[in-house]
C-alpha cells in the first residue's frame, strides 16, 4: 500500500509539473528572459570595455603582487574595473530616469570642486618632516629645478595641438604628484582629461623605483654617487611650529590661488609640529587621510571608461606625462651636480632627482642608488629636502597656471 501511494504521488506531481509548463505562456518567459539577458552587463559590454578591465587587473596585480603604491592603485584600479562593467555608476542625474547620479558621479564632483585634492594635502602635511628641508634650505633649489620638467611639458603638449589650459593641466604630470595634477585639472575646467592625467600622474607616482634609477645614473659618475654628506643640524622646534606660518604668508601673499593646497600642507604640518593637537594630527594623517584615498582613487579610476579613455588623446597625455617626469627627474639631478661643484664636492648630485614631488618615494629611490654605490652612504634624511620642496613647488606651478589664466 505506500508503494501505490507512492507512485500516485509521484504521477501526481509530474502531472501538476506538465499542466503548469503547458498552462503558461511561452512567449511571456522567452520575452522574461530576453529582458534578464539584456539587464546582464554582457549586452553593453564592448571590446574596449574588456580591454579597460584587463588594465585595471594588471593594476590591482601591480599593487598587490609587486607592492606599487597599493594605497593608490587599488582603489584606482577597481573604480576602472566598476565603470567599465556598469557604466551607470558615473551617470549624471540629467542621464538617469529617476533624476540620481551614480554613486562614483558624486565622489567626482568633490574632485571637480577641489575638496579632496587638498584634503589629501591635509593628511600628506600631517605626516611629512619638514625638518631636513629647514635644516638645508638650499634644498628648495634643488626642488625648484625639478620643476622644469613641468614647464617643458607644458610647452610640448602645445606644440602637440592641445589648448593652453589643457596643456597647463596635462604638465603638472611632470611633478608626479596626483592630487596637484587634479586640483589644477578642475580648476582650469578640463574634466574631460581627469582621468587620463590622474592615471597617468598616480601611475608615475608608483613608477618612480623603476624610471628614476637608469636617468640617475646615466646623468652622474660613480665617484658622485659615492658621494657623503654631512649630518644635518639639529632643527628646533620653534623653528618646525614657524616654517609652516611663514611658507603659507609668504607663498599665499605672492600667489593667493595657491591657498588650498599650500595653506591645507601648511596646516597639516602645523597640527603635527605644534604639539597640542594631538587628536587632529591623528585624524588627519590617519582616519580623514585614507577615506579621502579612497574616495578619490575610486572616483579617479571611474572617469576611466573605455569610451573616455580609449583615444589617442589619452596617448598623448601619458607620453607627455612620461616626458616630464624624466625631464623633472634630470633636471634636478643636472642641477644637483650644479650644487656639487659649487660646495666643493659636498652635494651628492643623487638628492636632487627626489625634487620631483613623490614623497617619499623619490627620496627613498635616491638613497637606494647611492647605496648602491657606496652601502655605508645615507642620503635618506637629505633628499627628502628637496622631496618636501618639490611639493610645494608644484602647488606654485599649479597657482603660477591658475594666476596666468586667471582662475
Amino acid at each position: 500500500m505506500p508503494r501505490v501511494l507512492s507512485i500516485f504521488f509521484v504521477a501526481y506531481h509530474l502531472f501538476i509539473i506538465e499542466q503548469m509548463i503547458y498552462g503558461v505562456n511561452m512567449e511571456y518567459i522567452e520575452n522574461t528572459l530576453t529582458n534578464l539577458a539584456h539587464q546582464t552587463a554582457f549586452a553593453t559590454c564592448t571590446w574596449g570595455n574588456i580591454l579597460m578591465i584587463a588594465i585595471a587587473c594588471v593594476f590591482l596585480y601591480l599593487a598587490i603582487k609587486k607592492g606599487y603604491e597599493p594605497l593608490l592603485l587599488v582603489p584606482i584600479a577597481f573604480g576602472m574595473l566598476l565603470v567599465n562593467i556598469y557604466p551607470g555608476i558615473m551617470a549624471s542625474p540629467e542621464e538617469t530616469s529617476n533624476g540620481v547620479g551614480g554613486l562614483f558621479y558624486y565622489f567626482f564632483t568633490l574632485d571637480e570642486w577641489s575638496i579632496l585634492p587638498s584634503l589629501i594635502f591635509l593628511g600628506v602635511g600631517a605626516m611629512t618632516d619638514f625638518g631636513p628641508l629647514i635644516a638645508n634650505p638650499k634644498s628648495f633649489l634643488l626642488g625648484a629645478a625639478a620643476q622644469i620638467g613641468i614647464f617643458s611639458a607644458y610647452l610640448m603638449a602645445i606644440l602637440m595641438g592641445f589648448g593652453d589650459k589643457a596643456a597647463a593641466a596635462i604638465s603638472i604630470i611632470g611633478g608626479a604628484d596626483g592630487p596637484t595634477s587634479i586640483f589644477l585639472c578642475g580648476k582650469l575646467g578640463q574634466s574631460q582629461y581627469m582621468g587620463p592625467i590622474a592615471v597617468a600622474a598616480y601611475s608615475y607616482m608608483s613608477l618612480v623605483p623603476i624610471i628614476q634609477p637608469p636617468i640617475m645614473k646615466a646623468l652622474t659618475t660613480k665617484k658622485e654617487r659615492q658621494i657623503k654628506m654631512e649630518q644635518l643640524r639639529p632643527v628646533s622646534k620653534l623653528e618646525k611650529i614657524l616654517f609652516p606660518i611663514v611658507v603659507t604668508i609668504v607663498v599665499c601673499l605672492l600667489l593667493p590661488t595657491t591657498a588650498p593646497l599650500v595653506g591645507m600642507l601648511m596646516l597639516g604640518n602645523l597640527f603635527k609640529e605644534c604639539g597640542v593637537v594631538k587628536q587632529l594630527t591623528e585624524t588627519a594623517s590617519n582616519a580623514l587621510m585614507y577615506i579621502v584615498v579612497i574616495l578619490l582613487g575610486t572616483s579617479v579610476g571611474a572617469t576611466t571608461s573605455a569610451e573616455n579613455f580609449l583615444q589617442i588623446t589619452t596617448l598623448k597625455i601619458v607620453a607627455l606625462g612620461l616626458i616630464a617626469f624624466a625631464v623633472g627627474t634630470a633636471a634636478g639631478v643636472l642641477f644637483g651636480k650644479i650644487m656639487c661643484v659649487a660646495t666643493k664636492g659636498k652635494v651628492n648630485p643623487l638628492i636632487g632627482s627626489a625634487g620631483v614631488s613623490a614623497v617619499p618615494m623619490a627620496a627613498r629611490v635616491s638613497q637606494k642608488v647611492g647605496a648602491e654605490a657606496d652601502p655605508s652612504n645615507f642620503l635618506l634624511m637629505h633628499a627628502m629636502g628637496p622631496n618636501v620642496a618639490g611639493v610645494i613647488g608644484t602647488a606654485v606651478a599649479a597657482g603660477v597656471f591658475m594666476a596666468i589664466f586667471g582662475v
